[in-house]
């Protein structure tokens, strides 16, 4: 059982063919993410990169938004012109509102194709089972998951909630923030982020993964851990463990 498993990225979108051991079966391919991005031109590149790689089974695709039931409630990278603060584009937005992700990928790899937040895709990979663990991922924006023994929780999409004078998650911890301050005051940023965590959530362990964990240089604590950003492929395996989750339609008016 071969699984091509998908990390969607602000910046790239990685693919690798993993056996159910985590071994890759195959060089990893990695295009630099498009803007503006439409959901078929996900897909479009997704079909792109799965020329590149051997024979697989399974798709997974981790996803940098509110996912449910492999549909997407949100897409805030790729509803803008490019992945920065430039204004929301109105087609984009009505494009990605509740697209059925997984079963578009499906049909066009003609593989069963499970989606979910990529957050939670890479915590898959890094969680113990014990207790409440929290990952977060520092990447062109914030994610984030949360697994009670194991098990995963409700999403918190942390990303947009206020955290420090009226800015946001991403705003106070995303990458644009981070070449902006520069990666000393980003640190203490990011310090200051684990202790709200902390207080919010009083978990028992924190992952913390994401292209910009590689840009953390401050001791957060013992029951803090980084985590490679390999991670966000290698929990595509994992995904397939987790129950289908409820699908979300649109509320009717």
């Amino acid at each position: 059982m071969i699984t091509l498993s998908f990390d969607v990225g602000g910046t790239g979108i990685k693919g690798d063919t993993l056996d159910l051991a985590g071994r890759t079966t195959s060089e990893r391919v990695r295009i630099p993410t498009p803007y503006p991005l439409s959901p078929s031109g996900l897909v479009a590149v997704f079909q792109e990169i799965a020329a590149k790689l051997p024979p697989f089974d399974r798709v997974s695709v981790g996803f940098p938004g509110v996912v449910r039931g492999g549909v997407i409630l949100s897409a805030p990278h790729f509803v803008r012109e490019k992945g920065d603060g430039t204004p929301m584009q109105p087609q984009l937005v009505k494009e990605w509102d509740h697209y059925d992700l997984a079963s578009a990928t499906a049909e066009k790899l003609k593989c069963p194709t499970r989606v979910g937040n990529d957050a939670e895709v890479q915590g898959m990979a890094v969680v113990k089972g014990r207790g409440l663990e929290v990952v977060l991922t520092l990447g062109t924006g914030v994610g984030s998951a949360i697994f009670d023994g194991g098990s995963l929780g409700t999403h918190l999409e942390l990303a947009h909630h206020p955290l420090h004078k009226g800015k946001t998650y991403n705003e106070y911890l995303g990458d644009l923030a981070r070449k902006r301050i520069g990666d000393k005051r980003w640190n203490k940023r990011v310090l200051s982020t684990v202790e709200v965590v902390r207080a919010l959530l009083f978990f028992d362990h924190l992952f913390l993964g994401g292209g910009n964990s590689a840009n953390v240089r401050i001791d957060l604590g013992s029951d803090v851990t980084l985590v490679d950003n390999d991670a966000g492929i290698l929990g595509g395996i994992r995904l397939w463990d987790e129950p289908a989750r409820t699908r979300r339609r649109a509320p009717i008016n």
